[in-house]
């Protein structure tokens, strides 16, 4: 609730996301992505198809996609939008994330052999810690950060199959760059803490995980968009500064919001002191601490690029912070152990109670970042309701797939499930991404859509038009006329959606 105000006050009928605008439809985002993704394995088991593929997207340029982002946080998002709807049911996996990465780290440190108070205040810094929340306000990588805490609280109770399958569900989820830094400090965590004896179970988890990295590159990286990898000048873009590690807010966005609090770094380093005499622990957490944080500047670290030409799988990322939840789940155990040294010290004569509570109510306060916004939702369509029967759907306007505004149609989507030529994917066929651009003149008016397309139906999105900004005012007036021109017939829509279908 905390880390979510003051959206949560407005969470009936919202989404709770990075704030936008609608215009009198969904606004756009990747939280519509995800709410998409979340939905189908549901809704493909209904209809006794594969829960992990998407058969609607990017039709017929590719056969059905594997839906990666969907099939984890899906399976408690399908009972909850029967119970509530979609919106709510996406909301609550958000609240959701926040209980199982705060529990989940508390747990671990319990079992690492932490008091309660200092483990609570540790669940406390990773749920609130300022990126992953800025993450869960619409990617996945903050809503799947719990399998973190969850590799280390499997390794630490000797756990191995479970922290196998933990470690495999970061790649299969599509977070390839988290996976690589999770499975080295899950090799880090068996040298710091486990007998010499059972180090080998740990790299075979941690070997189970590459492997399902390698799977998704190959089957589903390699041949996309981004299978060439990313350009240097994207990294740029994304690299974080200096100073972002101690400017409170947003600023250039939610990728650079690697703010860490003001006293929780202080806090941390009295915990690294207070764990010196722990020899490999101290080490494991001062340079999970330190090394995630390092590669996060990108192109501000002078070794940065050398190291990103030198190492290929970090060229499929353009955004260096992926490994900050490493950097603030280490953070989070440090000050735990900081706050287990002063409440367990008797030389101190403090009184525990009251030093938690104030210890709670400081990282409460010094890592608030307001992030989340009560977001327009995607009602229901009379443009969408009008669809009958078969036939592709094609939306306007057209927007290269690799662009968030076409995380709207996703959302209308679930209204009326059938084949589109586009989608929203970072991961879409190079077809798709070919017809996106020779398709884009239709937006506004130029050209016509290709009859081999198989399209009956034909959704202008005019709300659409004034969140993205990519075209003229007087765009999506031209594109109506031209449709009527070529012979479609409007169906029905109102001022934000209309429908319209081939004669």
């Amino acid at each position: 609730m905390w880390a979510t105000w003051p959206a949560v006050r407005q969470i009936d009928g919202h989404y709770l996301a990075r704030p936008s605008a609608g215009f009198g439809e969904a606004a756009a985002g990747d939280h519509l992505q995800l709410a998409w993704a979340f939905w189908l394995p549901g809704h493909q088991l209904e209809r006794g198809a594969a829960p992990w593929a998407d058969p609607y997207s990017f039709r017929p340029e590719a056969a059905a996609a594997p839906n990666l982002q969907g099939w984890l946080l899906g399976i408690p998002f399908w009972p909850l939008r029967h119970l509530v709807g979609n919106v709510w049911a996406y909301d609550l996996i958000v609240l959701l994330s926040f209980l199982l990465a705060g529990g989940l780290t508390c747990w671990w440190l319990r079992a690492v052999g932490v008091g309660r108070a200092a483990a609570l205040a540790g669940g406390l810094v990773f749920a609130l810690a300022p990126y992953r929340v800025g993450q869960s306000s619409g990617h996945l990588l903050g809503l799947i950060a719990f399998l973190l805490p969850a590799t280390l609280l499997a390794l630490e109770r000797r756990r191995f199959a479970w922290a196998a399958l933990a470690l495999a569900a970061i790649p299969l989820s599509g977070q390839l760059h988290l996976a690589m830094g999770a499975d080295v400090l899950a090799l880090g965590y068996a040298w710091a803490r486990l007998p010499r004896a059972v180090w080998w179970k740990a790299a075979a988890a941690a070997l189970t995980a590459a492997g399902a990295a390698v799977l998704v590159q190959q089957t589903v990286v390699k041949g996309s968009v981004a299978g060439g990898g990313r350009s240097f000048a994207q990294v740029e873009r994304y690299s974080a500064e200096l100073s972002d590690f101690v400017t409170r807010g947003v600023g250039a966005g939610i990728e650079e919001l690697v703010f860490v609090g003001w006293a929780t770094p202080l806090l941390a380093l009295a915990g690294l002191w207070a764990a010196r005499r722990q020899g490999g622990l101290a080490w494991l957490l001062g340079l999970a601490a330190t090394v995630p944080s390092l590669l996060a500047l990108g192109a501000n670290l002078p070794l940065y690029e050398p190291l990103w030409r030198a190492f290929p799988p970090l060229r499929f990322a353009r955004v260096p912070e992926r490994l900050l939840p490493i950097a603030c789940l280490a953070l989070a155990a440090l000050v735990a152990l900081a706050l287990d040294f002063v409440t367990q010290c008797h030389k101190l004569r403090l009184p525990a109670a009251l030093v938690t509570a104030a210890v709670l109510a400081l990282l409460a306060v010094d890592l608030k970042v307001p992030v989340f916004g009560a977001v327009e939702p995607d009602r229901a369509s009379s443009a969408y309701a009008a669809m009958r029967g078969g036939g592709r759907l094609l939306e306007l306007p057209v927007f290269r797939p690799d662009i968030h505004f076409g995380s709207v149609f996703l959302a209308y989507a679930r209204q009326s499930p059938r084949e589109r030529p586009f989608g929203y994917s970072t991961t879409a066929p190079p077809a798709a991404d070919r017809l996106a651009r020779d398709l884009r003149g239709v937006s506004c008016g130029r050209g016509t859509v290709p009859a081999e397309l198989g399209v009956r139906y034909v959704a202008v999105h005019r709300g659409l038009y004034r969140q993205s900004r990519f075209f003229a005012p007087a765009c999506a007036d031209a594109a109506e006329r031209a449709l009527r021109r070529h012979g479609w017939t409007r169906l029905a829509g109102g001022a934000a959606i209309s429908l319209w279908r081939r004669r």
